[in-house]
């Protein structure tokens, strides 16, 4: 596979950077010259995928974690990987069940990987218990309205 671009980010798992997150990959995708709805699609699922990360990878830390957000083009593909060290997913089929929420007290909806699935063409999810999390996500983008 050739790229025609690539970057790769890291930034704390901050709830202030998720905004800041889903504007650069959004930003960077745009060289593709998607569609408005696609980029829409685009921003949604980078941010589930870095929501995810604030709100369960680190929870149990004091300290802000790492997310590492890495982006590469092809002439008809945006490939994008969010990845954080937090503490893993137990169990991956579960968490990705719409509505499974580890935290229902704090009015979690658990629709963050069905919102990441129906956004993305692709979407795959690793974990290691206390590793952490890399969810890769696979956008085609169309370039023309089809009629």
């Amino acid at each position: 596979m050739k790229y025609i671009n690539y970057f790769k980010m890291t930034i704390p798992s901050l709830s202030r950077n998720e905004s800041f997150a889903r504007t650069v990959v959004s930003a960077f995708v745009s060289q593709l010259d998607p569609l408005v709805s696609q980029l829409a699609d685009i921003r949604a699922a980078v941010s589930e995928a870095v929501t995810n990360c604030i709100v369960h990878a680190y929870a149990d830390s004091e300290d802000a974690g790492k997310i590492t957000i890495t982006a590469k083009l092809s002439e008809d593909t945006a490939y994008i990987k969010i990845k954080d060290n937090g503490c893993g997913i137990e169990n991956i089929k579960q968490a990705m069940e719409p509505l499974f929420t580890t935290k229902p007290d704090e009015e979690r909806t658990g629709l963050g990987f069905a919102v990441m699935e129906s956004c993305a063409d692709k979407v795959k999810v690793s974990s290691e218990k206390n590793k952490g999390t890399t969810v890769n996500l696979t956008f085609k983008i169309e370039t023309k309205e089809v009629l």
